[in-house]
């Protein structure tokens, strides 16, 4: 790694324009984008662009700003904006000063940049004007992908404690006509639906005040668009996404000069930190990327970020999984699990997942009600025990897996007897229970402790075991310490998630690459703090295919499909009793990391032919292009016509896999037409249909077509019924 100190580019002007001189330009660069700060002659750092590459940054040198109305101060938006020099916007930081002083007023110092073949990062030195308190700005460029993360570090060195009570991570003006975001919402089995709104004056803001599980209602992530609602392949475009599993908050404001203000970062609700002297406060990183190709661009490259920085192991092959949970729920034996295992394995399935209620003796697991916290296996349940089931596991040439709620405990448990000072609660108020479960205070060390030996002893008592399912199934509503001190009860919300990084860390330094599920009641937990500790994410906790069409649209906006976990359930659906055709099932499950979610002896007969033939079409075709592939979003399923569709297509332009579903009936004749994107326009494709269950749904399957023409003209498909599929597999050929 070599250290390189950014050139700041000094500009003396001659004449009345005072305002440029003196003038230091900080440049900041990826494949396709450009981050441009500039220091004033007043010693602030200003903001002055984000977006497509700028050639030079010598016209940066002569920018000026207007004065604003009525006042000596200039339109110049701070690279982060605080409290007491003139900002009225909506700040990142607000701070009270040791001797009581509410304003903050900081001035550049220095500039540092270092190096690697991954990434370039800049850290840009900030100090309070008055007093010895200062700000750390960093921004990681990551030049392949297109992609900045930003945070920032909060250090103080007065005589004594400041409070921070806002501490954004970023923040980003915006200058256009008008601004359209697209943000997420949704509830348990509706996870990461989609909506796009036009931007006015005033404050949007997307936030979570749950602690724990903050992702099922929101995401902390959004697409803008400039001057016109979002395309998929056209228009200015910028994606954002926060990695941190706690609060977040949000916020876009259209100020009175027309300017998006974006801030991001840890929700300040309840939260205010007291930063002794000495110590610092760092907060979570921004992700960002900017396309002017549509949203589109945008997902590429935050999938491409995601694979390789932003989730553990995003670029391996992951296994196609069989989970026992909608197959077996809380009542099974040896003989249901090992008979599962059977034809998992019969049907080339490569790793099969014990869930819930394998544990608990004193208070066995039999239902949600009791046991959770007491991680010894039930020898009611298998009495043989866990190794018993992984070397049956094994024996079938299949991997052995297990599921662990390491955060909560029921009261009914040796754990809560044992421990109730672990426990979130408010001193003397009656603690509230979700899913009949309390929440574990990951604030304290000793429960840290607590959780990373759950994990440990697991592998290290039963070292067959190669894959967790690591859940959380309820949310903050009580808040409140036993280890913190009164006067750092508001630094719960934020402890508790360092605390939960701080096992992850411990578990991930002692197994790097072991394969560990991360899922929250579904996709409550699905952000990049989390992500980049597991190797794939439970999407929703709702296994029907229609449903997950639509959840799996918006999370793969931000999210690797590499990562999705996406099982072919029974019909009718056990969440919403919908009956569907296998085919349908597989096919929408296979557009991310295809497993099952069900009895499998249920499959029989010609359906169990077609689910071994697809399960092998999925390994040798499909999943090279899920886990290496860039994503082109074709036909969404929220526009108008009732189809969806989408298309891999390998780096090289060689190879590609193409998604049409129907998602309502059509009158007869009514078939989609749908124009391919992302092939190579100088090569030929032969297409070729798989999982086809009958005639083919494309009178050119086989055939060999020019990228021209399937780009331009399309493909006309024989699909119109409700749940009709199809899918097909491009080849290039010479």
């Amino acid at each position: 790694m070599r250290t390189i100190l950014i050139s700041l580019l000094l500009v003396g002007l001659i004449g009345t324009v005072t305002k440029a001189q003196n003038k230091k330009v900080i440049e900041i660069n990826t494949r396709s984008t450009s981050l441009v700060y500039a220091v004033d002659q007043n010693g602030r750092l200003i903001f002055q662009h984000y977006g497509k590459t700028v050639d030079s940054a010598d016209n940066f040198r002569q920018q000026q700003s207007y004065s604003k109305p009525d006042t000596d101060r200039d339109f110049s938006y701070e690279a982060y904006p605080t409290f007491g020099l003139g900002n009225i916007n909506e700040p990142a930081l607000t701070a009270i000063h040791a001797n009581g002083s509410l304003n903050t007023e900081l001035a550049f110092e220095t500039v540092e940049s270092i190096s690697n073949s991954d990434f370039t990062e800049t850290v840009i030195h900030l100090k309070d004007r008055v007093y010895d308190f200062a700000v750390e700005l960093h921004t990681k460029a990551y030049f392949n992908e297109d992609v900045i993360t930003q945070w920032t570090v909060i250090e103080n060195n007065e005589n004594g404690a400041v409070k921070l009570n806002n501490f954004a991570s970023s923040f980003l003006p915006l200058k256009a006509e008008s601004y359209y975001l697209t943000h997420f919402y949704g509830a348990w089995a509706g996870e990461m639906s989609v909506a796009e709104e036009k931007l006015e004056n005033g404050i949007k803001v997307i936030e979570c005040k749950k602690g724990v599980r903050t992702t099922q209602t929101e995401n902390a992530s959004f697409i803008l668009s400039l001057n016109h609602p979002s395309l998929e392949n056209s228009g200015e475009c910028y994606g954002g996404a926060l990695a941190w599993s706690g609060n977040y908050r949000l916020a876009f404001q259209v100020d009175e000069w027309r300017t998006l203000n974006v801030v991001t970062g840890i929700n300040p609700f309840l939260s205010a930190w007291s930063l002794k002297p000495g110590e610092s406060f760092s907060t979570p990183e921004m992700i960002y990327t900017f396309s002017n190709e549509g949203r589109g661009q945008v997902s590429r490259n935050l999938h491409d970020w995601g694979r390789k920085y932003g989730m553990t192991g995003g670029t391996e092959i992951h296994d196609i999984v069989l989970n026992s949970w909608e197959g077996a729920y809380f009542t099974f034996d040896e003989n249901t699990l090992s008979g599962m295992m059977n034809d998992a394995a019969e049907m080339g399935i490569e790793t099969f997942v014990l869930d819930d209620g394998w544990f608990g003796n004193k208070y066995p697991r039999n239902n949600d009600d009791a046991g959770l916290g007491d991680w010894q296996t039930n020898t009611k349940k298998l009495p043989q025990g866990l190794d018993y089931l992984i070397d049956y596991a094994h024996s079938k040439g299949l991997k052995f897996g297990l599921w662990i709620e390491p955060e909560m405990v029921n009261p009914e448990s040796e754990l809560a007897e044992n421990h109730p000072e672990w426990i979130v609660q408010s001193n003397g108020r009656e603690k509230i229970t979700w899913r009949n479960q309390l929440l574990l205070d990951l604030s304290n060390p000793k429960v840290q402790d607590f959780v990373f030996n759950v994990f440990d002893s697991l592998l290290t008592t039963h070292p067959g075991i190669e894959y967790v399912k690591w859940d959380a199934n309820r949310h903050v509503e009580q808040a409140g310490s036993t280890y913190l001190s009164d006067s750092e009860q508001t630094h719960f919300w934020v402890a508790y998630t360092e605390g939960l990084y701080t096992v992850y860390d411990r578990i991930r330094a002692k197994y790097p690459d072991f394969v560990i599920q991360d899922c929250a009641s579904g996709g409550g937990r699905l952000d990049y703090g989390a992500l980049k500790y597991h190797n794939e994410y439970w999407t929703s906790d709702n296994t029907d295919p229609l449903s997950r069409i639509f959840i799996q649209y918006g999370t793969t906006l931000i999210y690797p499909p590499v990562g999705a976990a996406s099982h072919v359930s029974t019909s009718p659906n056990h969440q919403t009793l919908r009956m569907t055709p296998l085919k349908f099932r597989f096919d929408v499950a296979m557009t991310g990391r295809l497993g099952m979610e069900l009895q499998p002896k249920d499959i029989q007969g010609d359906d169990r032919v077609f689910a071994e033939e697809a399960i092998k079409n999925y390994k040798e075709f499909v999943r090279p292009l899920v886990t290496h592939g860039d994503l082109y979003r074709l036909k969404s399923p929220y526009d108008e016509g009732g189809w969806a569709s989408q298309l891999f297509v390998a780096k090289s332009k060689q190879s590609a896999v193409f998604y049409a579903f129907s998602l309502e009936p059509h009158l007869r004749g009514i078939y989609p037409t749908i124009k391919l994107n992302g092939l190579d326009p100088n090569k030929n494709y032969q297409i070729k249909e798989i999982n086809k269950n009958g005639k083919s749904r494309f009178w050119g399957d086989g055939q060999t077509f020019s990228a021209d023409y399937l780009m331009n003209v399309g493909v006309e498909l024989k699909i119109a019924d409700q749940y009709d599929s199809a899918v097909f597999m491009l080849k290039a050929v010479d």
